[in-house]
């Protein structure tokens, strides 16, 4: 695969992040959009962790999970964050520092009305991130709010919902022969724009 160009990169880097992502869809691969997310306590303690991209647009990179969990509670204390998309087959990666924000209750209620119903009651069933005494717990919580929501559709728990990650810079990563690959950064502007650097590998 030819590698990245100025003429691809363009201006525009989320024009060039749905270009990408659409053909690691087309390609098939395994979950294309799982990414690396980076978080860090309000000490600067890392950790990291894959979820999954459930949506972007010029606003920032969202995905869901319980607010009680470990990643929400770091991302609470320091909303500094990094994202990573790595697709091995393609050679490409692409990097994304920003800030997390809690998504509208709103949006967050659109998409938990479309999960599936399992993973509605998951949400009820899992304190994410908290130590339980065995597998056992699990379902005996499934048990219960199953039969709690039985005929009814379950609303989404109010520690569950949707974060937004703002991107403040945008890295592309293309590989190439000798390990000459090539690297396009976008950096947020105070205006709101983008300045663009290509950097040496």
């Amino acid at each position: 695969m030819a590698g990245l160009t100025d003429a691809d990169a363009g201006t525009d880097p989320f024009a060039l992040f749905t270009a990408w992502f659409e053909q690691a869809l087309a390609a098939k691969l395994p979950e294309p959009n799982s990414f690396v997310l980076s978080t860090a306590t309000a000490g600067g303690a890392p950790s990291a962790r894959v979820v999954l991209l459930k949506g972007y647009d010029e606003r920032g990179f969202c995905f869901y999970t319980n607010y009680d969990s470990r990643k929400s509670l770091e991302l609470k204390a320091n909303p500094a964050c990094a994202v990573t998309f790595h697709w091995n087959e393609l050679e490409r990666q692409i990097r994304i520092e920003g800030r997390a924000e809690l998504m509208p209750a709103a949006e967050s209620d659109e998409y938990y009305s479309v999960r599936p119903r399992n993973s509605q009651l998951g949400a009820w069933t899992s304190p994410q991130s908290r130590v339980i005494a065995g597998r056992e717990y699990l379902d005996e919580q499934l048990t219960a709010w199953t039969a709690a929501f039985e005929g009814s559709a379950p609303p989404r728990p109010a520690n569950w919902g949707g974060w937004r990650i703002a991107p403040t810079v945008i890295e592309f990563w293309h590989g190439r022969p000798s390990r000459l690959h090539d690297r396009v950064r976008f950096t947020r502007t105070e205006g709101g724009g983008w300045a663009i650097d290509r950097l040496a590998p």
